[in-house]
This record gives C-alpha cells, structure tokens and sequence, in this order.
C-alpha cells in the first residue's frame, strides 16, 4: 500500500472513532442536551432574519433581542388565547359526562354485548353520580396529592429549569451564529474541507426545506382542521384541530389520531352516523389538500424515508431522547440520509465496490 492510501485510510478511521465518540457522548449526555438542542432548531430557522437585519445595519445582539421578544409575544398570546379556551373544552367536557355514560350504558354496551355475547354491565348509575358530584373537586384533590409526588415534583422543576435555559442558550446562539459556524469551518481539515463543505450545504438545504416549510404546514393545517370541524357543528374542534395539525409531521399520523379522536367526539355528541359523515369529510379534505397542495408547495419532496424507517426514527429517538427526540427524529433523520447517500456514492466510486 502506497504512504498516501495509509494517510488516507488514517483519516477515514480518525473520522470514524470522531464520530463514534461523538455518538457516544450525545447519548450519555442526553437527558441534558434538550434545552440545547431546542435552542439550537430555534436558532437555525430564526438566524436568516437576524442575517437580514443585520444587512440593514442592525447589530446582531439588537436582532437576537428583537426576535427573542417576538417569539416570546408569540408563545404568551398562545398560552393567553388557548388556555381558556381548553379549559372551557374541559369543563363542558366534563359536565357531559354523565350524558356519555348514558350513551355508554344505552348503546354502545349492549351493542357489544349482542355481538360478543358477553355481561358487561357495569354499576353504571353509581359512576355518573360519582361524576356528577365530584367532578368539580377534582382539581383540589389534584393539587393536594402532586406536592407529595417527589418524583413528579422533581420532574416539574427539571422541565422550568429547561425552559429558563432555551432563551438564554438561545440568545447567545442568535448573536454569535455565524461566528460558530466560522469557528467550525476553520477546524475541518483542509483535506476534507471541500467535501466537508458540500454536504453542510446539502444538510442546511434539507434542514431548512424541511423545518421551516414543516412549520408552516402545521401552522396551516392547524387552521383548516379547526375551521373545517367548527363549520359542521363539532364542539371539541379547537383542540382536536389542533392536535390534528400539530401531528402532521409525521406522515399521516395526524390524520390517523384527529380523526380517530373527531368521531368520538362526534358520535357522543350527535349520536347519528349521517351527523358524522361531514366530519370523516373534513379530514379526507384535509389530507388531500395537505399531501398535493400544502406539502409540496412549501415543503417539496418528502424527505425520503421509507414508512418503515420512519416508524424506526420516532421510536429510536423517542427511546434516547424522550418526547424531544420524537420531534427531533425525522430532521435528524434527514441529514444522516444526506450524509449516508454520500457515504454509499464514495463506497461506489471507491475500490472496495469495484
């Protein structure tokens, strides 16, 4: 073997054990890394219009400020807007339910009983009194038992310590973006740099195809569910739209879950299955609109992971990272598809193959 095949081959291994280790310190380092890596997605899609702004003279700490507030207005008119309302939900929820068990009792039993040819008549009276009666102490008994959950207590106070760290990293993630990438760009071997620099480009391109027209998708779809629902008569619309169009990043679980959860509440409230017809509507509009117009116009192509893949992705990484790594798993799946399409074109061009 010839000086500049071993060189080369040292630097493929150098890679290698860099990436290993790499790996390696990401997972023991998980359980902290959230607030870090939320910060840094947040960072990545709002860096352009802190570029923009600084093109027009504006510094960068003045920038990172400004969209800190906004994201910050944002997320405050969120919660303000929403929380009422899902309590509202709540509450006519929860006043429903002695109506829900009747139907429960009335239909949906010995509907099952005359099929399964079973006795599953609960002490159904019983359980609508209960409900009736206590439903509105529920929140008081709740309070007075979470303060002796410790660890749930512990949980709650990891999850602020969290949310108190994403601004901070975020705001020095904004200011001193382009520096860092700059900072990494000058640590990559210049033997590799071109390479290197090709698939950066390549990653941010899938990346910012991906997160950023993702965003928008949710964000309409959201919309389209919520009106769609609220024009035929669904009481629970808001929160099922919501749920609905929040879940649309990963292919069609979305529609799966909203309406699956939209007939429930249609049959409970309506009672009559030509009443939940405009509802299945709804969503067959919905995925159709999503998956030929929406999608494509403002995400493209789909990132190109086989159904199976995508089931392995959320599961994997919601087994490392918790709920974080579900909706980190199919971007970071992405980039590790660019990285190995790249991986599998040197291995074709290389020796090995031929």
């Amino acid at each position: 073997m010839s000086v500049e095949g071993h060189s080369k081959d040292l630097h493929y291994l150098w890679w290698l054990l860099l990436a290993t280790a790499t790996g390696v310190l990401i997972y023991l380092l998980s359980p902290i890394l959230t607030p870090f890596l939320l910060a840094a997605v947040i960072a990545y899609i709002c860096n352009p219009v802190v570029t923009r702004m600084a093109a027009f003279k504006i510094p960068r700490t003045i920038g990172a400020i400004l969209i800190m507030f906004l994201l910050l207005s944002i997320f405050a008119a969120l919660v303000l807007i929403m929380v009422p309302l899902f309590e509202k939900e709540a509450n006519r929820l929860i006043e429903k339910m002695p109506v829900y068990i009747d139907i429960l009792r009335n239909q949906v039993i010995p509907w099952l009983e005359a099929r399964l040819n079973l006795s599953l008549q609960p002490d159904i009276n019983s359980l609508k009194q209960a409900v009736s009666e206590h439903w509105k102490s529920a929140g008081g008994i709740a309070a007075k038992i979470l303060p002796s959950l410790t660890s749930g207590g512990m949980a709650i106070v990891e999850f602020f310590v969290n949310l108190l760290l994403v601004p901070v990293v975020l705001f020095y993630l904004l200011r001193d973006w382009n520096q860092i990438i700059k900072q990494i760009d000058g640590i990559v071997p210049r033997y590799w740099h071109d390479q290197v620099a090709t698939l950066a480009r390549e990653t941010d391109r899938i990346l910012a195809q991906f997160l950023r027209g993702q965003l928008s998708v949710i964000f309409i779809m959201s919309n389209i569910y919520i009106t769609g629902l609220w024009l035929v008569g669904l009481e629970f619309a808001l929160p099922i739209g919501l749920v609905a169009g929040l879940l649309v990043f990963v292919p069609y679980l979305g529609t799966i879950v909203g309406l699956t959860l939209a007939t429930l509440a249609a049959f409970m409230q309506f009672q009559d299955w030509a009443e939940i017809v405009p509802v299945w509507i709804v969503f067959a509009m919905g995925q159709l609109i999503e998956g030929m117009i929406i999608t494509p116009w403002l995400v493209g192509d789909r990132i190109g992971l086989h159904p199976v893949m995508v089931i392995f992705a959320l599961l994997a990484f919601g087994q490392l990272f918790g709920f974080f790594g579900i909706l980190m798993a199919l971007p970071v799946s992405a980039v590790l598809l660019v990285w190995l399409r790249h991986i599998q074109q040197r291995y074709l061009e290389s020796d090995l193959y031929n």
